[in-house]
């Protein structure tokens, strides 16, 4: 017959508890820090990847369009010359 020691029974099943009072502080530490970037981030008026991207394109189309009337006035220019 076996024996169980009752002290190591303690000390196991205080570890298990510990590791899951750890495991509960770890997610809310990560949820704290989560929550105190985010209202940094928003506080710096940040743009988003998206609005950046939008914007982007919005320049790049611009300057496609300058260049194409830059091209028909030197055309205009050249022709009434």
């Amino acid at each position: 017959m076996q024996t169980r020691n009752r002290f190591l029974d303690d000390v196991s099943q205080l570890m298990t508890n510990a590791m899951g009072v750890a495991q509960g502080a770890r997610t809310e530490a990560e949820t704290a820090v989560k929550s105190l970037m985010d209202r940094w981030l928003a506080d710096r008026d940040f743009v988003t990847r998206e609005e950046f991207d939008a914007v982007r394109a919005m320049a790049q189309k611009a300057r496609e369009e300058n260049e194409a009337l830059k091209a028909r006035i030197e055309a205009l220019e050249a022709k009434g010359a």
